[in-house]
């Protein structure tokens, strides 16, 4: 089984290789080679470092707040 967090794209590296999303306060850098156009704002789903899909805020959202009722945050 494998999981991804919803990530909210915060800034998108010169190298267009890489990115920096938050995911509940936290801040990571995440490869974005899989992608195609990652921009600032946007929500992707990362999976072991690497955001392997664009998500709409919508489902982001829903998704954080099922991660935070797992992690007994609500």
């Amino acid at each position: 089984m494998c999981l991804s967090v919803p990530s909210k794209v915060l800034d998108v590296y010169l190298n267009e290789y890489e990115a920096k999303v938050e995911y509940l306060g936290a801040r990571f850098v995440v490869g974005i080679r899989l992608l195609e156009r990652v921009e600032p704002g946007m929500y992707v789903l990362v999976h072991a470092g690497e955001a392997i899909q664009i998500i709409d805020e919508e489902r982001a959202l829903d998704g954080l707040r099922l991660w935070k009722e797992m992690l007994g945050e609500t």
